[in-house]
């Protein structure tokens, strides 16, 4: 993988958009063929059918959710693994709810597979949008927008024609559900958080943004490359099980047109840790300097929900963005084809 050392952030040495690669099949070849073929009608039949039948029916929210979780037991996603910020594990449901993602509030996930999509609509039934790196508008999708955009090659602006909307438009709108943002625009295979996007700034004065990391084991479900479909299809259906982890950071307040509260100085000041180095915070204030409308609250806030984005999924943040990813789906495709 030489040949794709460019794609590397300078600092880390991570590569965010390369496969990972699945295990060999060796011995567990028959287990894995026949699971395969035993789940896939099956997969298809009832996620054809909540797409198609059930979301449109008045099932309520509880049928939804019942639904979509069918959808994910057919792969045998079961075991979820849930640790949020200050809770101790089996001490949640005495702890007060407002430490989870709460209606009017505003979640940050980190995008790595279609799974995420899913997992959140069984969980919190949400409002989906779709973001843009120098955007702070966001585009409305549905829950099926957001699992084919798991597949899509990466975009920096919005197609002609796009409806965008303010985030306190959909806040406001959707008082009785939260809103998912997937502020790296793009895909990853897991291992690095990328610069987020400007549509967190559009976040209304007083809403709560919640970041929110979901990890696989094993991590091969991920899909960093566009058109994806089989070879996800097949890791998904053909493994006995899947688990989830899933990490909430406490919750993050800000304003837009006042100074941000209870965020931590801007990344600059800060020394290299665990989550960035010296490399990486040269590249994410160059870029940030770069922008205009940024201000220091502003930045202070992006660097905050990246932190916690990478604390939770224990990975560092990088400086390659969607562009970058533009350019190794490019230069992928053409190399794949010539082998």
């Amino acid at each position: 993988m030489e040949k794709f050392s460019q794609f590397r952030d300078r600092g880390s040495g991570i590569a965010p958009f390369l496969p990972i690669p699945s295990e060999p099949i060796g011995l567990q070849a028959p287990l894995r063929f026949s699971l395969f073929c035993f789940r896939l009608p099956l997969f298809i039949f009832v996620t054809v059918s909540y797409f198609l039948v059930l979301q449109w029916l008045p099932i309520g929210s509880l049928g939804k959710k019942a639904a979509l979780w069918c959808i994910l037991g057919v792969p045998s996603i079961w075991w979820i693994d849930l640790q949020i910020d200050g809770v101790r594990k089996g001490s949640l449901s005495k702890q007060q709810q407002a430490r989870l993602p709460q209606p009017g509030s505003v979640i940050a996930s980190s995008f790595t597979s279609p799974i995420d999509t899913v997992y959140l609509a069984a969980i919190f039934d949400p409002v989906f949008t779709a973001s843009y790196p120098d955007c702070r508008q966001v585009e409305r999708i549905s829950l099926l927008q957001a699992i084919f955009r798991a597949f899509a090659s990466p975009s920096t602006r919005p197609a002609p024609g796009t409806r965008m909307v303010d985030m306190a438009e959909l806040v406001e709108k959707y008082p009785n559900r939260p809103i998912v943002m997937f502020p790296e625009c793009t895909t990853t295979n897991s291992r690095g958080i990328l610069p987020l996007s400007h549509a967190l700034l559009g976040v209304p004065a007083r809403t709560k943004i919640f970041p929110v990391s979901l990890r696989y084991t094993p991590v091969d479900v991920v899909t960093p490359l566009p058109g994806s479909y089989i070879s996800f299809l097949w890791t998904l259906l053909s493994k006995p099980t899947h688990c989830i982890r899933v990490r909430i950071a406490g919750a993050i307040v800000s304003g837009r047109d006042t100074a941000a509260i209870d965020l931590p100085p801007a990344r600059s000041t800060r020394k290299s840790n665990y989550n960035t180095n010296y490399l990486d915070t040269m590249d994410h204030d160059s870029a940030m300097n770069g922008d205009d409308g940024i201000t220091a609250a502003e930045k202070a806030l992006l660097d905050h929900v990246g932190d916690s984005l990478a604390r939770l999924g224990r990975v560092k943040r990088v400086g390659l963005g969607v562009k970058d990813k533009q350019d190794f789906v490019r230069k992928w495709t053409k190399t794949r084809s010539t082998w």
